[in-house]
This record gives structure tokens, sequence and C-alpha cells, in this order.
């Protein structure tokens, strides 16, 4: 039993990197009880950031690990979208500033309870379920994610892939937000720099998105700036629903998409 002990942790620690998190839940599943875990924390090998998950001794606690850990060795259904997966494509420029970053999670499973009580900088939110047909799964192969405008991106910070948003997914996820006037100025502001969209990827996001609201403000906002790809799509089999659809109340009625924009859109323009 002496022997085994150590060899049981030191398998752990190897597998774990410096930012990585295990949850209770998980180690239980891999046979440490939770008095072994409890001795491990004593002994200082493994470190408590929050009731129920560890980190190594000596670990980081960085919002990448963490999201890594929950799709990798969690395997929660959980990815970063709209507001967050648009600044990490470079465009946090054209958002909010002055705020501390909140990370927008979006998926058919909720995020543990831990993920609120770490002691980070950023703050998750979990927006819910994509306003998409097609079913996630953080395992998923390269080709097939990138044809649910998905991918996995390389973190600078060391810290292995996550999958996120493209800009195309993330700007109709943002349109999907709950309706505000500054909602819509945000996705105002960030339309105008989304010069380099890919029409192909765009068409088949919009024709499997179950959002009218989203596609219709979407192409709203578009509308008013001419991008090259909007030209090259294609709408024939996108339903963007009947009737009018107020959004603002008030606000302007755009007479190709019939949604209500703010009357003052032009003005904050950055």
């Amino acid at each position: 039993m002496s022997e085994q002990k150590p060899s049981k942790i030191n398998h752990l620690l190897a597998s774990l990197e410096d930012t990585d998190l295990v949850s209770s839940r998980w180690l239980q599943a891999y046979g440490y009880s939770r008095s072994l875990v409890a001795r491990y924390v004593s002994s200082g090998w493994l470190v408590s950031p929050a009731r129920g998950v560890y980190l190594r001794k000596g670990g980081r606690l960085q919002w990448q690990g963490v999201l890594r850990s929950l799709q990798e060795r969690e395997g929660l259904a959980l990815y970063v979208g709209g507001r967050f997966a648009l600044a990490m494509h470079g465009y946090e420029h054209y958002l909010r500033l002055g705020e501390a970053a909140t990370i927008t999670l979006y998926g058919t499973t909720r995020p543990p309870g831990w993920l609120s009580q770490l002691a980070l900088p950023e703050r998750f939110v979990f927006c819910g379920k994509p306003p998409f047909v097609w079913p996630f799964t953080a395992d998923s192969q390269k080709d097939h994610l990138l044809e649910q405008g998905l991918k996995r991106q390389e973190m600078l910070s060391g810290a292995g892939t996550i999958v996120c948003s493209t800009p195309e997914r993330a700007i109709l996820e943002l349109c999907d937000s709950p309706t505000c006037a500054a909602m819509v100025y945000e996705a105002d502001a960030l339309m105008q720099s989304l010069a380099t969209l890919s029409p192909k990827r765009m068409t088949a996001l919009l024709r499997h998105c179950n959002s009218i609201k989203a596609k219709r403000l979407f192409l709203a906002l578009a509308d008013r700036y001419q991008h090259a790809w909007l030209r090259r799509l294609s709408l024939d089999e996108v339903d963007l629903g009947s009737g009018k659809r107020v959004l603002i109340p008030g606000g302007r009625l755009h007479p190709i998409y019939q949604i209500t924009l703010p009357r003052d859109l032009d003005e904050h323009l950055g």
C-alpha cells in the first residue's frame, strides 16, 4: 500500500499541466476517493481554489486553463461564443471599455457551481443554448466544428486550445442576446469592422440559425455597411419569419428586414 499511494499521486500530478483543474467528480470517477484527495491537499500536493475543484501544487489559475478543463477533462458541451469570442478574434477594440472581461459561454449543459467561486479577474456568464440546430460536443473533429462555425483556438498562455465561435457565428450569437439599445449599438459597431466574413460560412449559419430576431438584426446591420461578402450571401433557404418585429420600441423600421433599430444608431458610430 505504501508504494501504491505515491505512484497514484505521481500519476495524477504528471497528468496535470500548470493551468489544469480537476473536479471532485472527475477524481472519484478515476479512483481517487474523497479521503485520498483530502490527504493530497493536507500534504500540499493539491490546492483547492474553490470547493470541489483542485490544482496541482504551484499551478496557476487562468480562465483559459479553466475552460480547457471544462471542455476536455470534464467533457462538458460548453464553448466561448458571442461577445467574448469576437474579442478573442481581435475585435475587443470595438467592445465596451473599462469593464472586467466577461467570458460568454454557450452550451446545452450548465457549468458547475464552482466556476463562479474561482478567484479570477474575469467572470464567466452562461448564455444558455446557442441559436443553432446543431448539437455540440467538445471532442468534435476540426472539419465538423468548422461546418458549425466553431474552431479550436490556440491560447497564447500555453493552455492549449479551446473551442470558440468563429466571427461569423459569434456575431449571430451576439445578435440573439437580450435586447436593449446598448446591445444593438455594440453589434452595429462590430458589424462595421467585420469586413472579411466568409460568405459561404455565413450563409450556412443563417440557414441553420433558429432565431428570427438574430437573423433579421444581423442582416439589417449588415445592410448598413454593404461589405463585399453581403452581396455573396444566398438567402434563398433562410427563414426570416413573417410580419414586423419590434426590437426597439419607438425605433426606426428597417424597410427590407422589417425590424426596428434605434433611431439614434448613426450617432453611436465609433
